[in-house]
């Protein structure tokens, strides 16, 4: 069996948590018109659950727990490629929407292999998700 096959439920458990922990969405917060349903995208991430946690401990990807503001290439204990390394970007709502839609086209040289969410409300929902992993 696969350990990424293991991480699933996981982030299943751990999504669900953050959401019934009182998270939600920017929408709902009101943030403003167009913001992601985090509830929506907590079962959008099930898809980065793979390679991604949502607490700080990294897999094949870096940890996710605040991503948001944090920025790229410098989650502690990850070792990045180059291109990301070398980043001066902060993830935020904007950042992240165009490295999500497709992470090569944003961040040449990342060796994030994923081809990217293609649905901008998907990558809203996402958005949205990610932020309250604080």
């Amino acid at each position: 069996m696969r350990a990424s096959s293991l991480c699933r439920p996981l982030a299943l458990v751990a999504a669900s948590t953050a959401l019934a922990a009182g998270a939600q969405s920017p929408a709902a917060s009101g943030a403003g018109a167009g913001a992601g349903d985090a509830s929506a995208g907590g079962m959008s991430f099930l898809q980065c659950a793979d390679c991604h946690s949502t607490t700080a401990s990294h897999g094949a990807g870096p940890g996710l727990r605040g991503v948001v503001g944090r920025q790229a290439g410098k989650a502690e204990g990850f070792h990045y490629s180059a291109a990301m390394a070398k980043s001066t970007l902060v993830w935020d709502a904007k950042s992240l929407d165009a490295f999500l839609a497709n992470p090569k086209t944003a961040m040449p040289g990342t060796s994030m292999d994923f081809p990217g969410v293609g649905d901008a409300a998907d990558r809203a929902n996402l958005i949205a998700y990610l932020a309250t992993l604080k």
